[in-house]
């Protein structure tokens, strides 16, 4: 399938869609894709070959119940920063940067859950609507730059959306054009230092990854070797994100020596956090601007 055979994948009709109508959601005519009106009861996603996202619940885990009592207070604590959030987005989608291995589907369904909002992951609507099991594959048969071209017309599908959390791809920063759709909503960077990443892929293995997929060497090593190059690479991009969310920071801030020993739940509030001041920020610096402009404009208007 041709990049503009995704675009019509992906065609949705939102109907109600922030004008407060309780009226259906959005319609993919391909069949795989559905959002709920948010403005109901609960948000689904429902997209061939994935589940609803979890309802948050705490785990007691080997730690017994301190740590019972910890993931207890993270829930709270994420719960009440989602609330504060919501009024400040007015509906804006939230789209989630990184590299490859950050953790931006995982982080990504906990904001989405607690901010009432769907989730996507850009890669798995990339895969669909080509018709491919994975994105390694679609590399393997077509081409990266095909790959891109889906990729920008799945974020322009979205980008005419409200209230969704989309994880990007790691690559999805390198193409302008991408910006251009992104910076509808707001966009979070989830920095993650390269040895973690390294540590997470060579644990899980790179078959899946086609850009750090290596037929033979050290797994840790060349994973590293590859994402420094693609850092090199990409570093300037990331940081046109509204919002970067540095994992040394959080881990710095909860005296640890690791950023493995952070939840998702946290790596989320943070997000939110962070979210939230930029939003109030800008807010503020817009409101000084039409305060200036005021008194310009009743200056124009007596000439």
């Amino acid at each position: 399938m041709e990049a503009g055979g995704v675009g019509l994948a992906l065609q949705t009709r939102v109907a109600g869609f922030g004008t407060g109508r309780r009226r259906g959601g959005l319609q993919s005519p391909i069949g795989s894709l559905r959002v709920t009106d948010p403005a109901g009861a609960a948000v689904a996603v429902r997209a061939r070959g994935s589940k609803p996202v979890a309802p948050l619940r705490a785990k007691k885990s080997s730690g017994g119940h301190e740590n019972l009592h910890n993931s207890v207070d993270e829930a709270l604590l994420l719960k009440r920063k989602s609330e504060e959030v919501l009024f400040y987005l007015n509906g804006r989608c939230i789209y989630l940067v990184g590299m490859m291995g950050s953790g931006k589907s995982t982080v990504g369904k906990i904001m989405s859950e607690v901010l009432g909002y769907s989730f996507f992951d850009s890669d798995k609507l990339v895969e669909q609507a080509v018709g491919m099991p994975s994105v390694a594959q679609i590399f393997k048969v077509h081409s990266e730059a095909f790959f891109r071209d889906n990729e920008s017309s799945v974020l322009r599908d979205l980008s005419s959306m409200r209230r969704l959390v989309v994880a990007t791809g790691g690559g999805a920063v390198i193409r302008p054009v991408n910006w251009k759709y992104m910076k509808k909503g707001l966009s979070v960077w989830l920095d993650v230092p390269l040895d973690a990443l390294a540590r997470r892929i060579a644990k899980v293995g790179t078959a899946s990854r086609p850009l750090l997929d290596q037929p033979s060497g050290d797994p840790y090593t060349m994973a590293f070797s590859k994402l420094s190059m693609l850092a090199e690479q990409r570093g300037d991009a990331y940081a046109n994100a509204d919002v970067r969310v540095s994992l040394e920071e959080i881990a710095s801030k909860q005296g640890h020596d690791d950023v493995s020993k952070l939840t998702p739940t946290d790596i989320a509030i943070e997000s939110l956090h962070k979210i939230e001041s930029f939003v109030i920020e800008h807010t503020a610096d817009n409101a000084a601007g039409d305060s200036q402009a005021e008194p310009q404009v009743q200056r124009i208007q007596t000439l």
